[in-house]
């Protein structure tokens, strides 16, 4: 079984990852620097979102590419780990999030385009994506069980709400999403979860906490500096998590997500 990995802000390379052989793939949104090797006894591919120096920020991530560099990988999942801010004032910061649900309801990648990878009339294979929930069942209890292996146990459950970045929101922006019930926002997973969908690929989501949104609390906001020391300390806590769970993925239980229906 081949695994993918999507690491997000503080995490642009994969701890303990054996003999990482760093190889470009060219695919028709873009090339896409990928490292492969084995992580956890398997074999992984990995991309780090923001490219090592965090070189692309939230509204530059090239999702199509990314997605399309692990199909012609031929992995057979997706693992995705995000740091977030909290919506819920009750989840603690640096608490594991394994999301069940989205919110994404602008569906628009960050150059403004529907986030699809069907952009040509009449090419094979497009259609819709039809799903229940948006993240694979089998990678999510792969995902619970890792944190509850490494003695840090997550949430089961949790809608992630994409946001549109650089920047971070509004008081009032936040309210909307905690009234549509979000738990955890961030500006990348948005796409990854509806384009892996599109390609067949199994994906789960991971979140760590590292803030609470604008006026999720009633003190002053969660300090920067904060802020920066938790993306630090998510580092160790992904790896720690991904070896764990890495290993417990059943094979014989990863199948796509939902169904996606083609008009050829």
């Amino acid at each position: 079984m081949r695994v993918g990995i999507i690491t997000g802000s503080g995490t642009y390379a994969l701890p303990s990852f054996a003999a990482g052989e760093r190889a470009t793939v060219v695919t028709r949104f873009g090339d896409v620097p990928v490292t492969r090797g084995s992580f956890a006894g398997a074999d992984v591919v990995h991309i780090s979102r923001h490219r090592e120096g965090h070189v692309l920020l939230s509204h530059q991530v090239t999702h199509q590419a990314n997605i399309s560099a692990f199909a012609a990988e031929e992995v057979d999942a997706i693992l995705a780990v995000t740091v977030c801010g909290a919506c819920d004032p009750d989840l603690e910061l640096g608490s594991l999030v394994v999301f069940d649900d989205l919110h994404f309801l602008a569906n628009r990648l960050p150059d403004g385009s529907i986030c699809s990878l069907h952009t040509e009339p009449g090419a094979p294979g497009r259609g819709h994506w039809i799903f229940d929930g948006p993240f694979s069942e089998s990678l999510r209890t792969a995902l619970l069980a890792g944190a509850r292996a490494i003695g840090h146990p997550a949430r089961d459950g949790g809608c992630y709400g994409h946001v549109d970045g650089p920047r971070f929101n509004t008081r009032t922006e936040i309210r909307m999403l905690r009234q549509a019930g979000v738990t955890c926002v961030s500006q990348t997973a948005g796409p990854e979860t509806v384009l892996a969908g599109e390609a067949k690929i199994p994906y789960a989501l991971l979140g760590y906490a590292t803030d609470y949104a604008n006026g999720v609390k009633p003190e002053a906001p969660t300090p920067v500096e904060e802020l920066i020391r938790l993306v630090g300390a998510s580092t160790a806590r992904f790896a720690e998590a991904l070896t764990a769970t890495v290993p417990l993925i059943d094979a014989s239980a990863v199948a796509p997500n939902g169904t996606a229906f083609a008009w050829d």
